[in-house]
């Protein structure tokens, strides 16, 4: 089943896909620990973003990757036990002012997701 930005059991098929998989979507897809700690990330992310896949694996995102996104309306809503919740955004760190919509993700194998999609 190919995926989209809004597949209902999307949550459930990034826990069981890698970065490779992950490389073949349409849409940004940045996986992290639960301490906010990248370890996957997607070719579409690092074009929406401008950053490469190797400047931001092992580091953290809110404050090493992405510090636009160190905010309540991103970051803390991590912090729950469950989340599955799209935003309206405005990327602003190392490129122009980017529109984007913003799906928040928490998975149940300790992982979290933050996938990206132009506005």
């Amino acid at each position: 089943m190919e995926q989209s930005f809004d597949t209902p059991n999307l949550p459930e098929w990034l826990d069981a896909h890698t970065e490779t998989d992950y490389d073949q979507l349409d849409f940004g897809v940045v996986k992290m620990d639960y301490k906010g700690t990248v370890v996957a990330y997607n070719a579409a992310e690092s074009a929406i973003a401008g950053i490469s896949k190797d400047h931001v694996k092992g580091k953290h995102f809110f404050t090493q990757v992405a510090p636009c996104t160190n905010n309540y309306m991103v970051a803390e809503k991590y912090m729950g036990d469950v989340l599955d919740e799209t935003i309206p955004y405005i990327f602003t760190y190392i490129t122009k002012p980017t529109k984007v919509k913003l799906r928040l993700i928490k998975g149940k194998n300790g992982y979290q997701y933050l996938l990206t999609q132009n506005a």
